[in-house]
């Protein structure tokens, strides 16, 4: 048991020297990247606007909703002070991106920090969406055919307002653990009504309402589906607790191979695992850390971590196969719960 301990306490030590230089965070690369996509996206919303016919309007505005869904990622790097480093900058500007959208992000901001400290260990954690067999065993005929088609369900049916709905309720109901809910809530829901009513003073005023909400309801389904499918790959079927927090990050969240492009505008997201590890680390310095780490993991005859191919490939893959929480595999190295598929069967 001592052996095993100061092993553990070794790849730690080490992981954490490994990935020490790659902290400082380059507000030139944050600004770049949260420039670049606003100003794409505002464009695109300035094009909208003023488009002459209908056509054009709801093609720039489609097109507007997957840049916004990009920027917003950038709310995500904020949460945890990476994108610029600078506290004022990180506070103040994801609210004022995110209020439009009625995305609620000082509630999300405190359920973030539960789930990076639950993921993999305690079924309580907030982002859950994979259910447990228990948890399937109670519910409902009806809600049983939902879990088997969970991944339709949420990306595309129940989109960007399902996402909102949903995290209203887990703040309403996380109120009592974290004391700082009360006023996330009544911030997102004050700066909420303020945005959107000066917003929709304009549009009536302009005799667009119709236009205006047509608006809102693209951005919000092409918004859902980037947010909802990213959301479902970064951990479904891969629960469990390894020896240290670290290794269980490691092994309990998904990493997507694809291009550097693809990459940049997901924030570094595709290494997850290895944000979820470090989330001190920016997101350009991702990359390079999942490298280095990857290395430790073979020097101590640990398994690697997998490069799964592609947004798209995993997104269809993953949601063909819905399964379930299980117990604890005795038989995988990395103490990873078994994944219990749902069958046709079960849903009776």
């Amino acid at each position: 048991m001592g052996d095993r301990t100061a092993s553990v306490n070794s790849i730690a030590q080490e992981l954490q020297q490994v990935t020490a230089d790659l902290r400082q965070v380059n507000p030139r690369a944050g600004l770049l990247r949260f420039s670049i996509l606003g100003l794409i996206f505002l464009s695109l919303v300035v094009l909208a606007w003023s488009a002459p016919n209908g056509i054009l309007f709801v093609a720039a505005t489609m097109l507007a909703g997957v840049f916004y869904g990009f920027w917003l990622i950038c709310t995500h790097d904020m949460t945890h002070q990476t994108l610029t480093g600078w506290k004022w900058f990180d506070t103040i500007m994801p609210r004022l991106m995110s209020w439009p959208m009625l995305w609620p992000y000082s509630i999300y901001a405190e359920i973030h920090r539960l789930h990076h400290g639950w993921n993999g260990i305690d079924l309580r954690d907030p982002e859950r969406l994979q259910w447990s067999w228990q948890e399937y065993q109670q519910l409902h005929p009806i809600l049983r055919w939902y879990v088997s088609h969970q991944w339709l369900c949420d990306i595309l049916i129940f989109g960007g307002i399902g996402l909102i709905i949903k995290t209203f309720i887990k703040g309403v109901r996380l109120q009592n653990l974290v004391a700082s809910m009360r006023r996330q809530l009544l911030l997102d829901v004050t700066g909420m009504l303020f945005v959107h009513s000066i917003l929709l003073m304009l549009a009536i005023f302009q005799g667009e309402i119709l236009r205006y909400i047509l608006f809102w309801l693209i951005l919000e389904r092409i918004i859902g589906i980037i947010t909802q499918a990213r959301d479902h790959l970064e951990h479904y079927a891969l629960w469990g607790k390894f020896a240290t927090h670290q290794l269980t990050q490691l092994y309990a969240c998904r990493n997507i191979k694809t291009s550097s492009l693809v990459g940049w505008l997901m924030g570094g997201l595709n290494y997850h695992a290895v944000h979820h590890t470090y989330a001190d680390i920016p997101f350009n310095q991702l990359p390079e850390a999942f490298e280095r780490i990857q290395k430790v993991l073979e020097k101590h005859n640990l398994p690697l971590m997998k490069l799964e191919g592609g947004y798209l490939k995993s997104t269809y893959s993953l949601s063909r196969h819905p399964s379930l929480i299980g117990k604890v595999d005795s038989s995988s190295t990395t103490n990873r719960h078994q994944m219990i598929r749902v069958t046709a069967k079960d849903r009776r």
